[in-house]
């Protein structure tokens, strides 16, 4: 069992930056770790993957170059540091935990979700 809580979140103008943290208990160090986002009236999508070993990640064409996924196994946290952000990309970001080794894209591979922390970038 894990449990996923994220924080993070906030207030920000566009262009700024914020750096969301999910703090994971239990058996951490052997989840692949995800990152989604959910605007008002639209559906969940993807935004970042990392593999437990940190050794692979992807990104939603979107993020690409100005997000980056990371994970202190140590710590039981994954991170994802957002910079240069756009009044699109309010939402709630939610993480999320897969069994396994690989990263994974999809919504229904993942076994464990937080509840999400509110960003909203204003313009």
């Amino acid at each position: 069992q894990v449990q996923l809580v994220e924080s993070g979140g906030g207030l920000v103008q566009a262009g700024g930056s914020l750096r969301l943290s999910c703090a994971a208990s239990g058996t951490f160090g052997y989840y692949a770790m995800g990152w989604f986002r959910q605007a008002p009236g639209k559906e969940r999508e993807f935004v970042a993957a990392i593999s437990w070993t940190s050794s692979s990640t992807f990104y939603a064409d979107s993020v690409k170059g100005r997000f980056t996924i990371s994970r202190d196994n140590a710590k039981n946290t994954v991170y994802l540091q957002m910079n240069s952000l756009k009044p699109e990309e309010t939402a709630v970001y939610s993480c999320a935990a897969a069994r396994g080794s690989g990263y994974r894209l999809k919504i229904g591979e993942y076994d464990y979700w937080g509840q999400g922390t509110q960003v909203t970038v204003s313009s």
